[in-house]
């Protein structure tokens, strides 16, 4: 039997797109939301609303207070979106302790794969390439010692080893900048992921981020939905997505899509998630060089544009087959899944001011316009309306736009993203959206000459 209610565990809009498909399939959606969100959008998109007590993060993180609202609501379901406890495994036993479906994959993937590096272990033992690195905890000597024995043909990366979403990571190229990169990546990981644990691998100065969409049934099938381009990055933040990578040759996108579904396999992965990659430009490997990074073990922000060039409704997927569907129940078996049609760009709309210097200073206030795009191949995934008022304490994404051209010519997707970005009207607040303009006008986008430092 499918569920009957879920109680969706987080905000703004991953909480309506959530809804929205719980909706589609004849699943009531139930909402939380803090103190300071009681003015929030998803709290009235959603069948019903639970107030959790606190403000800001710590009220989205209490998974006691969570679990006693799906109680209270009848929910025999809880999705957990992105961020706050999406890849939390104590959170998942948690839920299955107290008899409620977590949507996502097994607590073994969720601790797998949120130590990355078990993770980067796992893909060496399926023979899946990996940089050079340490693939535990490492100590600032460890580091330091690691860096000395690059003899200098390259830099070395320092990351969080509970980490994703770029905090807690750093790139060093200079031996004396190694204790203050440590010390300053331990911080960022102790505030985001309540860890400080580092581990350090090489760094590849020019690459392009390459991400493989992968599910998995009950009954040990995995399928892909192909790959994403996610290089447009400032400060390791994701901030333009692109379904399907272009310029990328049919060699390279098969072996590297063959590596996550392989690495998938052996572990028998189980409902969504990412196999991210990097692929050298222009460095000392030969040929097209790729390694796996790291596996995310949920629902991305940039699932949109596989949902925009597949058909699929992804999150409509991860529910279904935490209800236990199969890939033939849910039509996703084989010759079922379309090969990608077009391209499709994802921009992230931020609360931000671009500064003088090139910095970038979070904004905020009250919205008094805020009118989306729309026309054909236009579509908004966002939660602000006119009167809304921000607040300081989340994330600076307001809003996503995805555009889908069914044209194989990537200038046409990227003409349809100029045309919606300058539809947008946002006023009340100051948004990035000149910047991901210029962004998209270059010529080394609309090449697709650029890689994850281009920005």
């Amino acid at each position: 039997m499918g569920f009957q209610s879920i109680l969706v565990a987080n905000r703004g809009e991953i909480a309506i797109r959530i809804m929205r498909a719980a909706n589609d399939l004849g699943i009531n959606a139930v909402a939380v939301y803090s103190e300071d969100d009681s003015q929030a959008l998803h709290r009235t998109v959603a069948d019903q609303a639970v107030a959790l007590k606190g403000r800001g993060v710590p009220a989205y993180l209490n998974m006691d207070g969570i679990i006693e609202a799906a109680k209270e609501s009848n929910c025999d379901a809880i999705h957990p979106g992105y961020g706050f406890l999406a890849e939390n495994a104590a959170f998942a036993r948690k839920c299955a302790e107290n008899g409620i479906a977590f949507i996502g994959p097994d607590v073994e993937h969720l601790e797998l794969f949120g130590d990355k590096g078990r993770a980067r272990a796992a893909a060496a033992n399926v023979d899946v390439p990996i940089l050079k690195g340490i693939d535990r905890s490492v100590s600032l000597e460890e580091a330091q010692e690691f860096y000395a024995s690059l003899d200098g043909k390259s830099g070395m990366m320092i990351k969080a080893v509970a980490g994703g979403g770029g905090r807690g990571t750093r790139a060093v190229t200079n031996e004396a900048d190694i204790e203050d990169a440590y010390n300053r990546c331990r911080s960022e990981a102790n505030i985001a992921f309540g860890s400080g644990e580092l581990y350090v691998e090489e760094f590849l100065e020019r690459a392009r981020h390459i991400e493989v969409q992968i599910l998995g049934d009950k009954s040990g099938n995995i399928v892909h939905l192909g790959e994403r381009e996610c290089s447009i990055q400032r400060r390791y933040q994701k901030i333009v997505e692109i379904a399907p990578a272009p310029n990328l040759s049919e060699t390279l996108r098969a072996n590297i899509i063959y590596a996550a579904l392989s690495l998938a396999k052996s572990v028998n992965y189980t409902n969504l998630g990412t196999f991210e990659f990097l692929v050298s430009v222009k460095t000392a490997y030969e040929g097209d060089s790729f390694f796996f990074i790291e596996t995310n073990a949920r629902l991305q922000v940039e699932h949109t544009v596989t949902e925009a060039v597949t058909g699929v409704d992804i999150v409509q997927a991860q529910i279904q087959l935490s209800e236990g569907s199969s890939f033939t129940d849910i039509g996703l078996d084989g010759p079922n899944i379309s090969a990608p049609r077009g391209f499709a760009i994802q921009t992230r709309i931020n609360m931000e001011t671009l500064m003088e210097d090139g910095t970038v200073k979070p904004s905020g206030g009250t919205l008094r316009s805020y009118e989306v795009p729309n026309g054909p191949g236009v579509r908004t995934d966002g939660f602000g309306y006119a009167g809304y008022t921000t607040s300081p304490s989340y994330d600076s994404l307001l809003a996503k736009v995805i555009v889908h051209s069914p044209s194989p010519k990537f200038e046409s997707a990227v003409r349809r993203s100029l045309r919606a970005l300058s539809e947008f009207r946002i006023e009340g607040i100051s948004a990035n959206i000149p910047f991901l303009t210029n962004v998209l006008n270059h010529p080394d986008f609309i090449n697709w000459s650029v890689h994850t430092r281009w920005v």
